[in-house]
């Protein structure tokens, strides 16, 4: 339906965003072309719901990864950071396409 939706554990008595007014960033979508885009996201929970305008389906989400680490503020209520993630298994940039 146009979002991913991600499960934490450990999050003890939830997530919150470490943000005067709320938003959470360092999220990211991407679609099947690959292509990565900065998302929005919103805390329900032990789960974020994650979506941006230009990924109308989702196929992978990260967070705190590549440029995104900077801005990164999700936290669990004990204020303990959530360490960075992603969903995929796509090869990086500094990765090689083919086998040598």
């Amino acid at each position: 339906d146009g979002y991913a939706l991600v499960s934490l554990t450990h999050t003890d008595s939830g997530l919150m965003a470490k943000d005067p007014y709320g938003y959470i960033k360092g999220f990211e979508l991407a679609g099947a072309d690959h292509k990565w885009y900065f998302a929005k996201a919103d805390i329900s929970g032990n789960e974020v719901k994650v979506w941006c305008s230009q990924v109308k389906q989702p196929v992978a989400v990260r967070y705190a990864w590549t440029k995104a680490p900077i801005e990164a503020n999700l936290f669990n209520k004990q204020g303990f950071p959530v360490g960075p993630f992603r969903s995929d298994d796509w090869k990086g940039i500094t990765e090689p396409k083919t086998s040598p």
